[in-house]
């Protein structure tokens, strides 16, 4: 349990001009959002000088209708789980013989939830103007709209909004159990409205075609379709399955699957009750036997309850999905941060041996926490990792020991699994430093 040398003094951020790419406001993720706004921002100036999409002849409501689509399938499909995985698989082929600038650039893959919400913000927005659009053509303008399809487009419009108020961070953090069942079920009902909507709107253009017809050669119906297949596919692979539960203490429990054996670095969700709340937890091999574990520790009511309840019997769907870990292997050594039951995703890793690491994992009385087997299983792996007991040490500086590890074991990343706050702090200080740091970034 020996760990690298404190007496190391934590050098100056380096010069702002020369670090401002580093700040979170300048992340890949928010730069991913204003790449997609920009793009949408150039195609409304297009349409409104040379597209005419506005005009004494009346508003081109199918192309502004495209728009939506088309944003509104980028938000829907980068969330994809296969799509996830493709994207970590083709950003972790670079070798480790590239130049690190090109390979932290691309650790950064974990940030496409970017196009997510700038797709989602694109969507509102060209919905908001076909709205509008809508309403001035049928009170005002040269074309008929009928009121049906007006009365589904407001009411659409009313969902997504209500869906994206509810996304906005203050309101996620503060009533996260209301903005998962907002998305999910408003989400759900938004997305009848879009096909009834398509679906009135195919039959006011061509009224005397058969239905089939027009919509066969509707790129928006396909495009449609395919988000449709998206969002059903997980809830297809729906399934209750058996899990055995060791409770080492009254924090935490770690559950045992056999239903499935999943790869390094990827993550399950469970839940008891499939359509009021999921819960995602990194999954652990189990060494010398199919399935996996998970590490659930104390941290609300639904842990604190499934604790204390101990089900036979949970719920899982969707796919096994890549986390923010799986990047290690574009580095030539890593140092991971870990605290509490953040040792859960770090684990696989250290199991794995894909990459030299070097672990600081702080937690409350390791032991009687978490048992003996887990702690014993992990100094197995990294007898050099530095297990620091906050009931004995107090609170460590992992900042100064994140840097203090790359400095005496030469590590080329720190990847960070803690909460938000200590996870943006340890990435953000590091990243001062010219240090490539990497934690999860809660857009979800």
């Amino acid at each position: 349990m020996s760990g690298p040398d404190l007496n190391i003094v934590l050098p100056a951020r380096r010069v702002l001009w020369w670090r401002l790419g580093t700040l979170p406001m300048f992340s890949h993720y928010n730069r991913l959002v204003v790449l997609v706004l920009a793009c949408n921002i150039a195609v409304l100036v297009y349409g409104i000088k040379a597209g005419q999409w506005w005009s004494t002849a009346g508003a081109d409501l199918q192309t502004l209708s495209g728009l939506v689509v088309a944003n509104l399938s980028l938000a829907i499909l980068i969330r994809q789980q296969y799509l996830i995985n493709l994207l970590f698989w083709l950003a972790t082929r670079a070798p480790t013989s590239w130049p690190l600038a090109i390979r932290r650039t691309l650790a950064k893959v974990f940030h496409f939830g970017g196009l997510h919400s700038g797709g989602a913000m694109a969507a509102i927005a060209w919905f908001a103007l076909l709205f509008g659009s809508m309403l001035w053509q049928r009170f005002q303008g040269p074309g008929g709209v009928s009121l049906t399809l007006i009365g589904v487009s407001g009411g659409l419009l009313g969902l997504m909004l209500l869906v994206a108020i509810m996304a906005m961070p203050a309101i996620r953090g503060r009533f996260h159990n209301a903005f998962e069942r907002t998305h999910r079920f408003a989400g759900w009902a938004a997305l009848a409205m879009f096909w009834a909507m398509t679906l009135v709107s195919a039959r006011e253009q061509n009224p005397t075609a058969a239905m089939m017809d027009v919509l066969s050669v509707s790129a928006s119906f396909w495009v449609l379709l395919l988000v449709t297949f998206s969002i059903a596919l997980p809830w297809l692979h729906l399934r209750k399955v058996p899990v055995s539960l060791v409770r080492p203490s009254s924090h935490a429990v770690i559950a045992h699957f056999s239903h499935h054996t999943p790869f390094a670095g990827s993550a399950t969700a469970i839940s008891r009750n499939p359509l009021w709340e999921w819960h995602s937890f990194a999954n652990i091999p189990a060494p010398g036997q199919d399935g996996f574990r998970l590490i659930i520790s104390r941290a609300g009511d639904w842990t604190g309850a499934f604790i204390e309840q101990a089900p036979t019997h949970v719920w899982v769907k969707g796919i096994t999905t890549a986390g923010v870990a799986h990047i290690e292997t574009l580095f030539k050594s890593v140092v991971y941060i870990a605290t509490g039951s953040g040792i859960g995703p770090v684990l696989p890793h250290l199991l794995a041996r894909q990459v030299p690491i070097r672990l600081i994992w702080s937690t409350r009385s390791p032991r009687a926490t978490y048992g003996d087997p887990l702690v014993d299983e992990i100094l197995e792996a990294q007898p050099d990792a530095l297990i620091w007991d906050t009931d004995v040490r107090g609170k460590p500086d992992l900042v100064t020991l994140a840097y203090t590890a790359v400095q005496s074991f030469g590590a080329e990343a720190v990847i960070c699994i803690s909460n938000q706050t200590l996870t943006e702090r340890v990435v953000e200080e590091m990243e001062a430093r010219g240090i490539p740091a990497y934690g999860a970034i809660w857009d979800s």
